[in-house]
């Protein structure tokens, strides 16, 4: 991707997106792909490092492992391997162990269903494979320790039987030599020690010519002195030819593993590379996790579609310091490509433009951004930028010198691939003139078909933007009851540069603003002060349009609770007939048990006893009460359903009451002596009255529940 000035990328902060980057790496190569992050224009390089990096955001968030857990930074192992001659150590040799073990965790990550869910991951590794020799190799000659196996070849183990017995012998001898000086009183208190590879014992310097021996050295102190007995001066030279010997077989063998190593040095090399691609992948979407950085939409043409786009240093910014960070929502495609953008000062109209070209870039580079996923952006060939102040003292350019040197770059290189950007068009000249140029300057960006965001405070270029095609207006809110920016861009409308309002809010003596207002022309004034007014009503119609779907979304929730609600007590109610009908079915259950187990005794009775008719009885016995029992039960409770019983009341002629015996309802006709004629039906009945009780039939609502 071309960029203009040089600098282009400082004055978006793309460095400090780089250096973000480069701090989650951990390996230097990962350091060294940061560093080097390029700009590309190709959509589909483009479209496979951001899904690399969304589908190792997933996996984070899935709380997926990806096994690339050894930091392993082998530039200087893997030159050495391919050295001819070159000898590694153990522990060189146990880093590329590590290396071809992640390889061969990575390649059994990837089984047949994590290669189509993660398809751009498993891409890094598609033109290598993993080899078990490597692994074999080393492990023939180091143990888990990486110390060279004693095994490695015949005459290391022969070398090293024979240093373990020397050494036996010699600590055999060592320990009788202690044994008699100690029993001399000629041992210092350290009694032993070890120089120049050699085993001496420690004694008062006083006693040092008592002992025959090689005299070592003494200590700081000149108090001890450190002695090589006699006795064990041979073991030791068999002890040191004997390591001699065996480093010598170790260099040979590692020498050897070198070389072998060596044949898969090209292997080594791109596993080493592999590592480093995945922990680049890894650092971006650490850095995706940070900034809230999704994946958009690509598109092939030149097109920025941005939904709920965040500056992504100022909303980590916001994000230390808990403010809020205020999304821009814009587009820009054919038949809209260059954003004019108005409004008061500090309100936002720098760092909308500036947004909208570090995303721009972030994703050219191959990094996820902070936009919702629903965003749309296409590929731009070329990024043109001219923010601030670029006046050149070196080559005595002015400040609108330099500006319009900047424009004839821009129109004459400009095309339907360029994103430019445009902070304050015309300034640093006469209004009316600059005004004239910026205007011209405009029109022929909008005849290249170039995608831009334009910032200004020219009424002209406001008023030009609704009549030349491809041009729009957009301004940032201002709160002017509160005068403080809302940093919120409103496209589709020019913005007021609430110049008044600013002086008569800050305290400015009216009568130096009416003079103000005297020397501006009518026409401007009154334009300017249209706009303001225009921008306070949209701000209302948006608060109480905010008002309405705050309504609407709280009687859908009400809605959706209701619902809820309503399907739970249906559930209860179903529940409860369901658990009723299973009360009744275990109760007719456990009847029928009953009544088997009976008729099972009678049967049995029938087969044992003489007396036939004695067992008749008994089966009728029990049916006939059973089945008799049931009808009672079911009259009386039809009977409690309809009437309510009234204890302790007094009886009067024409009560209704209920006989306690039989259950029935009717009438008290007359009393006589301690006896009530009951009427049931046509049939009277003369009951005691202590049978009686007083009854009154049940409300209607009470009875149908």
């Amino acid at each position: 991707m071309k960029y203009f000035p040089d600098s282009a990328l400082v004055q978006l902060e793309f460095d400090k997106v780089q250096a973000l980057l480069k701090e989650h790496c951990k390996t230097e190569l990962g350091k060294q792909m940061a560093d080097e992050l390029r700009l590309h224009t190709h959509i589909d390089y483009v479209k496979t490092a951001l899904q690399q990096a969304h589908e190792y955001k997933q996996l984070t968030l899935l709380q997926e492992h990806f096994p690339n857990d050894y930091v392993l930074n082998l530039k200087n192992e893997l030159r050495l391997l391919s050295i001819q001659g070159a000898v590694l150590s153990e522990e060189q040799i146990m880093q590329l162990r590590k290396l071809a073990e992640s390889m061969h965790s990575i390649v059994r990550f990837f089984d047949h269903d994590r290669r189509v869910t993660y398809a751009g991951l498993f891409s890094v590794i598609t033109h290598t494979h993993y080899e078990k020799k490597i692994t074999a190799l080393i492990d023939e000659v180091l143990d888990e320790h990486g110390e060279v196996r004693d095994n490695a070849t015949p005459e290391l183990a022969k070398i090293r039987m024979n240093l373990f017995r020397k050494r036996n012998e010699l600590r055999r001898a060592f320990e009788r030599c202690l044994s008699k000086l100690s029993k001399l009183g000629y041992l210092a208190d350290t009694e032993e020690a070890f120089l120049n590879g050699r085993r001496v014992v420690a004694i008062y310097a006083e006693n040092k010519r008592m002992v025959k021996g090689i005299l070592h050295g003494e200590s700081d102190t000149r108090r001890t002195a450190f002695v090589e007995p006699e006795e064990t001066i041979e073991l030791n030279n068999d002890v040191m030819s004997l390591e001699r010997e065996e480093s010598k077989e170790v260099y040979k063998i590692l020498r050897t593993l070198t070389h072998q190593l060596s044949q898969h040095s090209h292997l080594l090399n791109n596993y080493h590379e592999i590592l480093g691609q995945y922990d680049f992948i890894r650092a971006k979407a650490k850095l995706a996790l940070d900034m809230d950085g999704n994946y958009p939409m690509l598109t092939p043409h030149a097109e920025a579609h941005l939904v709920d786009a965040h500056h992504p240093l100022l909303l980590l910014y916001n994000r230390r310091n808990k403010k809020p960070t205020i999304p821009v929502n814009l587009t820009l495609n054919k038949d809209n490509h260059i954003l004019v953008i108005s409004g008061p000062n500090a309100g936002g109209k720098t760092v909308t433009m500036k947004t909208v070209g570090l995303i721009q870039l972030m994703l050219q580079a191959g990094l996820l951004v902070p936009v919702h996923p629903s965003s749309q952006l296409g590929i731009f060939r070329q990024l043109m930028i001219h923010i601030g102040d670029t006046q050149s003292l070196e080559f005595e350019l002015s400040t609108y010198s330099s500006h319009l040197k900047n424009m004839k770059y821009f129109m004459e290189n400009a095309n339907g691939k360029t994103m430019f950007f445009i902070d304050e068009l015309g300034s640093g000249s006469d209004p009316n003139l600059g005004g004239a140029f910026a205007e011209v300057i405009m029109e022929e960006m909008a005849k290249k078909h170039a995608f831009g965001i334009v910032t200004t405070h020219y009424l002209n270029l406001k008023v030009m933007a609704n009549k030349v095609r491809g041009i729009i207006n957009g301004a940032m809110g201002f709160d002017e009851e509160n005068l403080s920016p809302m940093y919120k861009l409103i496209v589709g409308k020019p913005g007021s540069s609430y110049t008044f309002s600013i002086a008569q809010r800050i305290g400015l003596q009216p009568a130096l603003i009416a003079r103000a207002k005297n020397l501006v022309d009518e026409g401007h004034f009154q334009l300017d002060k249209l706009l303001n007014k225009a921008e306070q009503d949209l701000q209302k119609v948006e608060a109480k349009e905010k008002e309405l779907q705050k309504l609407l979304k709280e009687n859908e929730k009400l809605k959706r609770e209701y619902e809820i609600l309503s399907d739970k007590e249906r559930k209860t109610q179903q529940f409860t007939t369901l658990k009723l009908q299973n009360q009744i079915k275990e109760e007719e259950l456990q009847y029928l048990k009953d009544m088997e187990r009976k008729l099972k005794q009678i049967v049995f009775e029938w087969k044992r006893t003489d007396d036939k008719q004695k067992v008749m009885k008994q089966a009728e016995a029990l049916l006939f009460h059973k089945r008799q029992k049931q009808i009672n039960e079911r009259f009386e409770k039809k009977i409690q359903d309809k009437f309510l019983e009234v204890v302790g009341a007094d009886l009067k002629l024409g009560d209704q009451v209920k006989i306690k015996s039989n259950g029935q309802v009717g009438k008290l006709m007359e009393v006589r002596d301690k006896r009530g004629i009951v009427k049931l039906g046509n049939i009277p009945m003369n009951v005691a009255l202590s049978d009686l009780v007083l009854v009154k039939e049940r409300p209607k609502e009470e009875t149908a529940k």
